[in-house]
């Protein structure tokens, strides 16, 4: 009896460890910071404005689960973390949190919060997000996650993925609104390295309830195109969006945007890079005709380590109302940081 308890008690204690190194197998841990250390000049109708000095900001911080039961089923919890100098808060959520079944490389659904179609698609293509966000993330004409049900999929010729969400973005987890919004893309690859994308966005970004009915609806369309290879990317985006606001959407009355993202980087070695980019908008361009937004920044990128990127870049943004008194100039110099595992 006693060398069969032993006999037992090791074969559950073998089950274990096999269990355990077949779950561990199975999750991933990951995260990922960006971080900056900078002097900025911000001047309003002239004058300097308390946004201006040094400071240190570490504007996102992942943390990232993945758990894979089998070959279809899965799940990924995205924390998030943000902190700014400016205001000296920082705050903790759920950027990201979902089940995907993966039927196969060209069908996946996922059900919860995950990427929208356009924002980290342009992320990817062209990588160097740590140092700034992509046009219509940074002008705020849609969101880079959203709460609802995703079906993507990809081979090497297409890339496409279609989402109905709440339309409130990621920090809203409960939005109940009268219909949902929609954002697709679709991208392909004619030849190696070269992509053509589109993508629109229909809805009411979750402002019609059943108190209050939505007099207009925002609509955006993109287009991009870009190369990746030989050490080289280039590319640019186009944008025209339409109410992307509640008080649009609500009451009116309505307005329209328009502008484009232009950028270009080089590997000039292994861990050294240079990059530059320009975007242009009118962000208004009904209720504010004369106002424009300008967006450049310029460096070199240095990568230390396998996830561990630096970069001394430059930046320039300016708000052009029309009038002196409003205009808004910012320039920014310093180091960025991307650390991730």
């Amino acid at each position: 009896m006693r060398d069969n308890l032993t006999a037992v008690a090791a074969a559950l204690a073998l089950g274990a460890a096999s269990f355990g190194a077949h779950a561990a197998a199975d999750t991933k841990v990951g995260g990922k910071m960006y971080f900056d250390l900078t002097d900025k000049s911000e001047k309003l109708g002239g004058d300097k404005t308390d946004n201006s000095g040094y400071g240190v900001d570490v504007p996102r911080f992942y943390l990232t689960v993945d758990h894979k039961f089998d070959d279809m089923w899965s799940i990924n919890l995205t924390t998030d973390f943000n902190y700014s100098s400016t205001d000296g808060k920082s705050q903790l959520f759920v950027k990201k949190a979902y089940l995907q079944a993966a039927v196969n490389p060209l069908f996946k659904v996922r059900a919860g919060s995950t990427d929208m179609p356009w924002i980290p698609f342009v992320e990817n293509q062209y990588g160097f997000r740590y140092v700034e966000p992509t046009t219509i993330d940074r002008l705020k004409f849609g969101n880079s996650a959203d709460w609802g049900v995703h079906a993507l999929g990809s081979n090497d010729y297409i890339d496409y993925e279609v989402s109905v969400v709440n339309g409130k973005g990621y920090s809203n987890v409960s939005g109940r609104s009268k219909r949902m919004d929609v954002e697709g893309r679709l991208a392909v690859t004619p030849v190696a390295g070269v992509t053509v994308a589109a993508g629109f966005y229909n809805g009411a970004l979750g402002n019609e309830t059943e108190s209050t009915d939505a007099e207009n609806t925002a609509q955006r369309y993109d287009g991009l195109i870009s190369y990746v290879g030989n050490g080289l990317r280039i590319g640019g985006e186009y944008f025209e969006a339409k109410n992307f606001s509640a008080t649009a959407i609500t009451t009116g009355p309505q307005d329209k945007a328009t502008g484009f993202s232009t950028w270009a980087s080089y590997d000039l070695s292994d861990a050294i890079a240079v990059f530059a980019r320009y975007d242009q908008a009118k962000p208004s361009k009904d209720l504010a005709p004369d106002t424009k937004r300008k967006y450049a920044n310029a460096g070199v990128q240095y990568k230390a380590a396998k996830g561990i990127s630096f970069a001394a870049a430059y930046k320039f943004d300016k708000l052009d109302t029309g009038d002196s008194a409003t205009t808004k100039k910012l320039n920014e110099f310093g180091v960025f940081g991307e650390f991730k595992f």
